[in-house]
């Protein structure tokens, strides 16, 4: 903070007042010492301002902390890795990281080589056909097997292809119904108006509100 200059008129020089520049040099001095003092201790003391960097760094944690407590078949270092990944996806296309952790525990339990009856891998088990078209349009080179086993692509595939199918139906029990069933079937059941199948949606749920 500096003080400001009286405003002096150019008309004229200004009248010499020589006692009050020599009280004013030492106020001045003074003041500046006294504002570089206050702000050099309220440095040290001031509170956090950064919530968003908080709030990551925690949310990354407690993912972390949901790892931990399942067979991943990673090391430590992946699934610090892992934590990150899910939670940058799943704020990406605004999904709290939470449902995802859930849709990850119903879907594979958290095994990264899980392989379910009809060949959906990984730990969003995506079908290979499925993933190899989300592959071409997010531009991942598709390799078969080493894409889908990878978690981190896999995660990244399988939280798109989610945010997709909320896109395509509107609704997110419908969206949940599908990637359970498929788009292709549960888009029949609406045409045909015919009950909607949202058993999958309601255990998603309760795993969410007990994670």
């Amino acid at each position: 903070m500096e003080l400001n200059e009286p405003n002096i008129r150019t008309g004229h020089p200004p009248h010499s007042i020589p006692y009050k520049k020599k009280g004013l040099l030492p106020f001045r001095i003074l003041l500046k010492v006294t504002l570089f003092t206050v702000i050099f201790i309220l440095s040290f003391h001031l509170p956090n301002f950064t919530p968003g960097f908080d709030s990551r760094k925690q949310t990354i944690q407690e993912i972390l902390s949901v790892l931990e407590r399942h067979q991943t078949g990673f090391a430590n270092v992946t699934k610090e890795e892992l934590a990150e990944v899910i939670y940058e996806e799943a704020t990406r296309y605004n999904h709290d990281p939470k449902f995802i952790l859930a849709l990850i525990a119903i879907e594979s339990e958290f095994w990264n080589w899980a392989v379910s009856e009809k060949g959906a891998k990984g730990l969003m088990q995506i079908m290979p056909y499925v993933a190899q078209s989300l592959a071409q349009e997010m531009g991942i080179e598709w390799m078969g097997d080493r894409t889908l086993f990878n978690p981190f692509l896999n995660i990244r595939m399988g939280i798109y292809y989610l945010s997709q199918l909320i896109l395509d139906f509107d609704d997110l029990g419908l969206a949940m119904t599908a990637y359970n069933y498929g788009p292709t079937y549960v888009k029949g059941l609406i045409e045909r108006k015919e009950r909607i199948p949202f058993n999958y949606y309601r255990k998603l749920l309760t795993v969410y509100q007990n994670l």
